[in-house]
């Protein structure tokens, strides 16, 4: 195989997820030319991937021109291989537009996505559930590649935001606290406690608060040991929540990427199933997952939270 296409557009972590089996694949095929198609929001993660070789942006917001226009880039370019990784109507219509003898599809695709492939993915043969990066590992042995994963996930250096020096101590000691989710029943709201128990019992600590959404702190913060990066564009929380540092957050596009990228993670679950949507692998060291009770977020107290994300601080690594 000498060109794949990809297609996996959103959302955050989902790409996240793509992205680290196509980088496995492009170190076992290194002259393979790797196309993605991508939204324009999550455009500058896939840019940031030193694999790929073509970024096709898919203007969502661009209604049915802006689509179709696509369609026509697609259908104009000659590929040996596309991945549906997405698995969705519009996905399946990308596919079908571009060229290439072979085309292939996820074993749960939706919407009809299903008609346009000449070839499926294998499903994973252990009893579920299944991860969702384990139900996307399954697109390598298409290629010949064996099913597993390398880690961290490589991407470019980013930008140097004026907040780098802000990292510059014991990642253990630095704390990234995500408070978004993509609902709000997977959005824990205690977030305000759990800071000012980190302030209080790791007296050397600093924090930052990242989200898609602007949100202040309801709770005195000490000077010079708290940011507020909450409500900063897509690219710029990208390159934060790759930084050295410890993640607290909910069920989110970010958490798997901090993850992805090799820093300890404290994900908090409720409605949600950590064996589907948690920091993979499971079995890392470096990730905790803690559970709400009944899998009500409101139910979870921020001194268990605490408790938790003291005992990943003290694993040895």
């Amino acid at each position: 195989m000498h060109s794949l296409l990809v297609i996996k557009p959103s959302s955050l972590g989902d790409i996240v997820h793509a992205l680290q089996v196509v980088q496995t694949f492009s170190r076992a095929r290194p002259d393979c030319r790797i196309s993605w198609v991508v939204r324009e929001r999550f455009a500058g993660l896939v840019q940031a991937a030193p694999f790929v070789h073509e970024v096709i942006i898919f203007r969502r917001r661009g209604g049915w021109w802006a689509f179709l226009q696509l369609l026509r880039q697609l259908r104009g370019k000659q590929f040996d291989a596309v991945w549906d990784m997405q698995g969705l109507l519009r996905s399946g219509l990308m596919t079908a537009a571009a060229r290439a003898p072979a085309k292939w599809g996820r074993p749960d695709a939706r919407e009809g996505a299903g008609l346009f492939y000449n070839h499926v993915v294998g499903a994973p043969t252990t009893p579920g559930p299944h991860h969702a990066l384990e139900i996307l590992q399954a697109f390598l042995p298409s290629a010949g590649v064996a099913p597993r994963l390398e880690f961290p996930l490589k991407l470019k250096t980013e930008t140097a935001y004026k907040w780098r020096p802000f990292f510059a101590g014991d990642p253990r000691n630095t704390f990234v606290i995500f408070t978004d989710s993509r609902g709000a029943e997977k959005e824990w709201p205690r977030f305000n406690e759990l800071t000012a128990l980190i302030f209080g019992a790791i007296p050397e600590c600093r924090v930052v608060w990242c989200a898609g959404k602007l949100t202040k702190p309801g709770i005195a913060v000490p000077a010079g040991r708290f940011l507020n990066l909450t409500g900063c564009p897509m690219d710029e929380m990208i390159a934060l929540v790759r930084r050295p540092a410890t993640f607290i957050g909910n069920d989110s596009g970010p958490m798997h990427l901090s993850a992805a990228s090799g820093n300890r993670v404290l994900a908090l679950f409720g409605p949600t199933s950590p064996r589907r949507f948690g920091p993979y692998p499971p079995e890392d060291p470096k990730h905790r997952v803690v559970e709400a009770p009944e899998g009500r977020l409101d139910r979870l107290e921020p001194a268990a939270v605490l408790a938790a994300l003291e005992e990943l601080r003290g694993r040895a690594l």
